[in-house]
């Protein structure tokens, strides 16, 4: 599964980042949005603390991971030296992986099954720690993908918070490869509505100035601004 898209921008390095920023806040003035109503996570999977430096020297604050073992390895060195960082779990989780997650990330955008909730709920009770939670929606109902279906979400997430007392802050969703994104944006933002959830994590660097313009929160780019992998 790939949760982030191949976009058109040379990354890798602080320019790229520059055009990512433009881009969003030219989404931001096209949808009459506030710039800062958008949260950029750059997703630095795979890349090294080489490649991340100068991404963090450029201002950037939010970076996303998909692997709790690969964050644990290489941030905690990097935010003893830069304070301030916010990482984001972008990437399924295991259950078994829910106490270093809750220890490290501040927050996970892959709630998507009552295991997790179980795990997660018993670690935010036992550090005091309350990471960011955002449920995950599978729109395209692809077997291959994790997620909750949409006709089950509104139950899972009223099961979030009556069964395991989860405070879910908003929906993820990563549309099909293969198919138009808008349709996928347009119904996580209609589930969230109904749900009273304001956070939408959706977007990547092929196609988040779309998804800025039907609402998304948190956009996760990561080719844009660090190259290929």
């Amino acid at each position: 599964m790939t949760d982030e898209n191949d976009g058109p921008v040379p990354g890798h390095s602080p320019n790229a980042l520059a055009a990512v920023e433009a881009e969003i806040a030219r989404a931001c003035r096209d949808a009459r949005r506030d710039r800062a109503s958008v949260t950029l996570i750059a997703v630095s999977k795979t890349f090294d603390a080489d490649a991340i430096v100068p991404v963090i020297d450029a201002g950037q604050r939010v970076f996303g991971e998909n692997r709790v073992q690969e964050a644990k390895g290489k941030w905690p060195a990097l935010t003893s030296v830069y304070p301030g960082i916010a990482l984001h779990l972008i990437g399924p989780l295991q259950s078994n992986k829910a106490k270093e997650a809750v220890a490290l990330f501040d927050a996970i955008h892959s709630v998507d099954r009552p295991s997790i909730c179980q795990a997660l709920a018993k670690e935010i009770e036992s550090q005091n720690r309350h990471p960011q939670l955002f449920v995950q929606i599978n729109t395209g109902e692809e077997p291959q993908k994790a997620g909750i279906a949409p006709g089950e979400a509104d139950a899972f997430l009223a099961s979030c918070r009556d069964t395991y007392g989860l405070t879910i802050s908003g929906l993820m969703c990563i549309p099909p490869v293969d198919e138009p994104p808008a349709a996928h944006f347009a119904l996580t933002a209609k589930i969230a509505a109904r749900n009273g959830l304001t956070n939408l994590s959706m977007g990547m660097s092929a196609d988040f100035a779309n998804a800025i313009m039907l609402g998304a929160t948190h956009v996760r780019v990561g080719s844009a601004i660090f190259g290929h992998r």
